[in-house]
């Protein structure tokens, strides 16, 4: 038996040897060997928790956990493959002196060769830092015509951000935009806060995170209104002086904010005398008055800059006489009663009137443009006479003196009054 296995054992090698060609021959023609490649292959990190330890964070380098993978084996696996198929993973347990990681990869089928385009991820590992920042708000756009933006709250006025200690470092503050371009009532949104540098700067980070995720804002808008200020006066001023009538203020009116509804009631903002009282006063008076303390109810500035105080000056100026001289020919009676006839029968030809006021007002009278009137009605009912009786009677002359001019002298002309006979 064992001549006949070993008898003629080289033509039965070289025969098993030929088999196993013709055998291999056939499976390559009928299923040749094939490379196809997977693009944006993720590297899947393991043990990252090792870097939570010891309180560090890290972040990819250069997109290296992305990788281009080609897998080489027969045609009938490789047409079966798909981009889940393609395993590639980096131990952070592995994590070299240089940050870099290896990356092993896989396929759970045959294959002959599995190659990425790169062999390693690259990490930047710092140590993690975290702080408080402060929210703050701005708006974009322009609201409609006659509003404003009159305020923004916020329900988070302080966020907590977390991340490589580097870029925390660079973070002054979170920013809240709200935009309310056309707005005519509240804007209310729940907004994603931004990371910016103490100059103002967009910071953009892929590796710091925040406690809260959006920030809820309620954006005040407002209608707005010009409207007058009114300024009043009291008391009179030291003997010898008088207000010219004449006002200024700093400003004369201002634009006030607050809902459609408030503002349709109100036309102006009324100042009280007493804020500018010119008792004993014998020159200009000044004073600082604080519109705040006027303002209706759920109203506001429209300025928020604007701090509501206005500067108001009141002229006075001291009195001047003047003595003018009135003849007889200028001064006429009226308002007699029927039945009776009045003339002047006063010896007096000339009379001396003197005023006093201001400067201004003094300096247009003269002689020319002085007339007296005797109204008898208004002198019977001074005297309180229930029957007139014909005579000669001193009465008070009344002169057409200009605003703001006041006799100081009582002129008196004799009139004679008679009865006409029927």
């Amino acid at each position: 038996m064992k001549k006949k296995i070993f008898h003629n054992w080289s033509l039965k090698l070289a025969s098993l040897i030929l088999a196993s060609v013709i055998w291999f021959l056939v499976a390559k023609i009928g299923d040749p060997t094939d490379t196809v490649t997977f693009y944006n292959v993720p590297v899947k990190l393991t043990n990252t928790e090792l870097l939570d330890k010891e309180n560090k964070v890290f972040e990819v380098l250069d997109k290296t956990d992305s990788v281009r993978v080609s897998v080489k084996a027969p045609r009938s696996v490789t047409s079966k493959l798909r981009l889940s198929d393609i395993i590639a993973e980096a131990d952070v347990s592995k994590l070299t002196d240089i940050n870099t990681i290896e990356i092993a990869y896989s396929v759970p089928m045959v294959v002959e060769e599995v190659k990425g385009d790169h062999d390693s991820v690259r990490l930047s590992v710092e140590e993690r830092a975290t702080k408080w920042i402060r929210v703050q708000h701005h708006t974009d756009g322009e609201v409609a015509e006659s509003y404003i933006v009159a305020g923004a709250t916020l329900d988070q006025n302080r966020i907590e951000v977390t991340g490589p200690k580097s870029a925390v470092e660079q973070i002054s503050y979170a920013g809240i935009g709200v935009d309310v371009t056309g707005a005519t009532s509240n804007v209310s949104l729940n907004v994603e806060p931004e990371f910016y540098n103490a100059h103002g700067d967009l910071l953009t980070f892929n590796n710091v995170t925040r406690n809260v995720e959006r920030v809820h804002v309620e954006v005040e808008v407002l209608s707005t209104k010009e409207v007058p200020i009114v300024l009043q006066t009291m008391g009179v001023p030291a003997e010898g002086y008088m207000a010219t009538g004449k006002i200024e203020s700093s400003i004369d009116s201002i634009v006030i904010a607050g809902k459609q509804s408030v503002l349709n009631s109100i036309s102006k903002i009324v100042i009280p005398e007493d804020e500018l009282n010119l008792t004993g006063e014998s020159s200009d008076m000044v004073n600082i008055i604080n519109l705040k303390d006027y303002l209706p109810e759920n109203v506001r500035f429209a300025d928020s800059s604007f701090n509501g105080r206005i500067t108001v000056t009141v002229f006075i100026e001291e009195l001047v006489d003047k003595t003018i001289q009135v003849t007889a020919d200028k001064i006429s009676i009226t308002d007699l009663p029927a039945g009776y006839s009045a003339e002047i029968t006063d010896v007096e030809e000339n009379h001396m009137l003197t005023v006093t006021g201001l400067a201004e007002n003094v300096s247009a009278i003269s002689s020319s443009s002085v007339n007296g009137v005797i109204k008898i009605s208004d002198w019977i009912s001074e005297k309180n006479i229930d029957e007139l009786k014909p005579g000669t009677y001193g009465i008070k002359v009344n002169f057409n003196l200009p605003d703001r001019v006041i006799m100081k002298n009582n002129v008196t002309v004799k009139v004679t009054i008679s009865k006409v006979e029927d």
